[in-house]
């Protein structure tokens, strides 16, 4: 069997000539290659970050949405597999960390990856773990200083102020002081205290990567039209997909099944969903539904917490 394409091969980790862990300079410039080879180049806020993780400093990255924060995280990730150490990739929801768990399948191959959730497990012994804020601070309150887990990726993490939820962002940098540090968020204020606490429990240095250079520039309106024929004119103009938010799952619901009137798909998209959806099982009291509003090119995603 002949070897997938560069540009979509897992990113394998690698050993030096006389079998060590490969030093800074190597990784950061096999990562590189790997980047490049799937044609992406990177922003400098990007580089400037993965120099720092690669210098064993700890990073908050405060740069906005669409800005690549992901693509340095995957050079964290790199660095620890090369170093034969395991890292984590935390999120809030678990519909980002299903889909965090995917994106990491493709990029280090599945063997190397795992997932935990509140109500699911996936080799959860793979030095990759993708999990909920929760877990990673149910495994820093169990282990703590004793933990094997050397990086930790923490995603939105203006969570740490939240009232409710706060604590599970605490915990961990209160309690693995043998761990290094990546904090992303697009909305952060002064960080300087964290920088501080970083430092002082890690004892490595910790910086801050800020810019407000938006590589994906917003546009925003302000629009009267009832929503099915918003979604209409945009579907018009060739600009879907359209991602729409609700607040409960009852709305999304009821806003799938408006759209239905209108035509998201072509007859051969939807042709080619059908034999997509042939062998898929919903088993779930909206399956039905789902399996219809998917047919149509209509999907819903719940976002539960944990």
């Amino acid at each position: 069997m002949s070897n997938p394409p560069a540009s979509t091969a897992p990113l394998a980790p690698f050993r030096g000539a006389d079998g060590a862990a490969p030093d800074a300079d190597a990784i950061l410039e096999r990562f590189l290659a790997v980047t490049a080879g799937r044609g992406l180049a990177l922003y400098p806020e990007q580089e400037e970050a993965m120099l720092e993780l690669l210098g064993e400093r700890n990073v908050i990255l405060n740069t906005p949405t669409g800005s690549g924060k992901s693509l340095v995280a995957a050079a964290f990730h790199f660095k620890a597999l090369c170093a034969g150490e395991r890292s984590v990739y935390t999120c809030p929801i678990k519909a980002l960390v299903n889909e965090k768990f995917l994106s990491l399948c493709r990029d280090f191959g599945p063997e190397n990856v795992g997932m935990m959730t509140g109500d699911a497990s996936v080799n959860p012994r793979a030095p990759v773990l993708c999990c909920t804020a929760e877990i990673l601070a149910n495994i820093a309150l169990h282990r703590g200083a004793t933990s094997d887990i050397r990086a930790v990726i923490m995603d939105e993490f203006h969570y740490y102020s939240d009232a409710e939820r706060g604590y599970a962002w605490q915990v961990p940098l209160l309690t693995m002081p043998r761990a290094r540090f990546l904090l992303m968020s697009a909305t952060l204020g002064a960080t300087g205290f964290f920088e501080r606490e970083l430092t002082r429990l890690t004892g490595a240095p910790s910086v801050t990567v800020r810019s407000d250079r938006r590589p994906v520039p917003l546009e925003f309106e302000y629009s009267e039209t009832p929503l099915t024929e918003r979604v209409a004119a945009l579907l018009e103009a060739k600009r879907a997909p359209i991602y729409l938010v609700y607040f409960t799952q009852r709305s999304a619901s009821e806003a799938a099944q408006a759209l239905m009137s209108l035509n998201v798909c072509s007859k051969e998209e939807k042709a080619a969903l059908q034999v997509e959806l042939e062998h898929a099982r919903f088993n779930s009291p909206y399956g039905k539904e789902v399996r219809r509003w998917l047919r149509h090119g209509i999907g819903v995603q719940s976002n539960d917490l944990f």
